[in-house]
């Protein structure tokens, strides 16, 4: 997430020099990477969606996120 992003609220992926914008509210994926690593990605939104709101809202605050653990 970036301070400065716009509705609705997601985060983006970075593999490699391909990225991806996810959708918190649903897990929708817009862009491409490998499925690998786009299962990856949604397993961590899957076990942080709620960590992920709050983070966009703390953000449109103008407040610091807090930080969500990597994928074990």
């Amino acid at each position: 997430m970036y301070y400065d992003e716009h509705p609705p609220p997601h985060f983006h992926a970075r593999y490699g020099r391909k990225g991806v914008v996810v959708s918190i509210a649903n897990g929708a994926v817009t862009g491409r990477l490998p499925p690998r690593a786009i299962g990856l990605v949604l397993e961590w939104w899957s076990l942080h969606q709620a960590e992920l709101a709050q983070n966009w809202q703390l953000l449109s605050e103008g407040r610091e996120p807090k930080k969500i653990q990597p994928l074990e």
